[in-house]
Parts: C-alpha cells; sequence; structure tokens
C-alpha cells in the first residue's frame, strides 16, 4: 500500500488508525538553529506558522535560513491519522501533507515576509504534487493560527493569482485552513539538508515574484 500516488484526500472514515505516542524520539536541539526541537511550548515573544510547500527537506532549510525565525521542525499536518510514520503519510492514507514548522520573531520576521517566501519558493498551482513528486502529502498548504494569519495569506493569494493567471499558471490551489494537531517526522528527516547537504530538493517554483503591494 505503500508511495500509492493518491489525488485526492483520504476521507477520516478510511485514514490510517495510527498510534498514541510517536514511534521514535526526536532530540532536543534543532542542529542548526540549537534551539528546542519540539517547540510545543514557545516563548511568549514568538508565534507559529505552519507550512505545506511539497518534499519537507528543501522546505525547512528555506525558513531557517530566514533571519528572525527561532526553530523549525518538519512533520505531518492537515490529515487524520495520528503520530503517522513518513511510510503511512506516503501511502496517501493518512491525509497529511509534509508540513514544516515556522517559531519566528515577528518583531524581526512578519507572517506577511513568511507567506510571500512560501509562494515564491515552490508552485501553488499544481494542486497534489510538487514537480515529479506526486501524492496528496505534497500539497500546498498554510495552516493558520488566528484570524490575522488567515487574513493575510488569503490578501495575498488573492494579490497573487492575477500575475500568476497573466504568466500562463493556473488557479492557486494552496489549502488555508485552521492549524489542527502537527505530529513531527522521524529524527533523520529533521533538518536533513544540513546533514546531507547535496540531499535532494525539490523547488518547482514558478519564478513569479509576489506583487510587492499585495
Amino acid at each position: 500500500m505503500f508511495f500509492v500516488k493518491m489525488t485526492e484526500v483520504v476521507d477520516p472514515s478510511q485514514a490510517l488508525p495510527g498510534r498514541d505516542a510517536p514511534p521514535f524520539e526526536l532530540p532536543e536541539r534543532h542542529a542548526v538553529l540549537d534551539a528546542p526541537l519540539v517547540t510545543d511550548e514557545v516563548p511568549d515573544s514568538m508565534a507559529v506558522a505552519v507550512f505545506g510547500l511539497g518534499c519537507f527537506w528543501g522546505a525547512e532549510e528555506i525558513f531557517w535560513q530566514l533571519p528572525g525565525v527561532w526553530s523549525t521542525s518538519v512533520g505531518y499536518a492537515g490529515g487524520h491519522t495520528p503520530h503517522p510514520t513518513y511510510e503511512e503519510v506516503c501511502s496517501g492514507r493518512t491525509g497529511h501533507t509534509e508540513a514544516v514548522r515556522v517559531v519566528y520573531d515577528p518583531d524581526v520576521v512578519s507572517f506577511d515576509t513568511l507567506v510571500r517566501t512560501f509562494f515564491e519558493v515552490h508552485d501553488p498551482t499544481q494542486g497534489m504534487r510538487q514537480g515529479n513528486d506526486t501524492g496528496t502529502q505534497y500539497r500546498s498548504a498554510i495552516y493558520v493560527t488566528d484570524a490575522a494569519q488567515e487574513a493575510t495569506a488569503r490578501r495575498i493569494a488573492a494579490a497573487y493569482q492575477p500575475v500568476l493567471t497573466e504568466r500562463g499558471h493556473g488557479p492557486i490551489t494552496t489549502e488555508i485552513a485552521p492549524a489542527g494537531d502537527y505530529f513531527y517526522a522521524e529524527p533523520h528527516h529533521q533538518q536533513y539538508l544540513h546533514k546531507v547537504p547535496h540531499g535532494y530538493r525539490c523547488h518547482a517554483a514558478t519564478g513569479v515574484p509576489v506583487p510587492a503591494d499585495a
């Protein structure tokens, strides 16, 4: 059943049951930023954003390089199965997309900047894939933590669509929804490209910048 190329998010009634706890232990520290890796609790001065933009290896690297980002991790979001494994997510039977959790200082980097970065480093018009990576786990998503984040995400998406259309791209398929449970991925996926510098990166970007006045 693994690595089936699902093109529709599985119905909750058909999702894998998952488990009560993760089947692995995570390191305490971020391998690049030397911040806590598990950020279920964050300092009051920080905010959280969750993005899905294809393979999470390359996506996490992009965000940890931004000034003002305190910690990042990769995991699974937007689905139904608690504490899934990578293989289960790739089966298409959890409903999750590969995601990056970004903990950032909003006094240094705004959510607006994070969303603009998100749209410009992948192709938000490809539906259930990014480049040659096909399946529901590669869908584009912004999981928002409050009404202000949602308003920002929708404003930028609405301003970006006409520019993409003019350049021959289709409708934005990015899922914008309230953040639900986020489940951390296995240790070897965390900061993968720091550990394997020449590892796989899928940057299926359009090359179209978000309008400055969006």
